[in-house]
């Protein structure tokens, strides 16, 4: 019995690679049959549904998330240089926003009796 169960996992994960999942995204056989690492069972199943629902075509539901399409964008050169001069968000600003006040979780309390 356990010979077939191993067995079975084994095809799904060359179904898998034949699918086009990558190798990180896959449970090894152990993972799933002496329950060591169920959270990348739970993501190469995520994997899957990702890549049907994007690659594959597949329009029923959908666990994973969208495989982003191609976008690529052709700038003109007055775009381009028009683009050096422009200063991120926070570059070179130092002052206001900080992390003081901030809070995470419960605070831990310290008495002295």
């Amino acid at each position: 019995m356990a010979f077939n169960q191993i067995e079975n996992i084994e095809q799904f994960i060359k179904g898998c690679k034949t699918f086009g999942l990558k190798d990180g995204d896959i449970f090894q056989t152990a993972d799933l049959y002496e329950c060591q690492n169920m959270s990348q069972v739970i993501s190469t199943i995520y994997a899957v549904s990702s890549v049907a629902s994007s690659a594959k075509g597949y329009g029923g539901p959908c666990i994973g998330t969208k495989i982003a399409d191609k976008n690529e964008r052709e700038f003109d050169e007055a775009t381009l240089n028009a683009g050096k001069f422009v200063l991120g968000g926070q570059m070179g600003f130092t002052e206001g926003e900080s992390q003081s006040g901030m809070n995470i979780g419960k605070t831990r309390k310290v008495v002295d009796m």
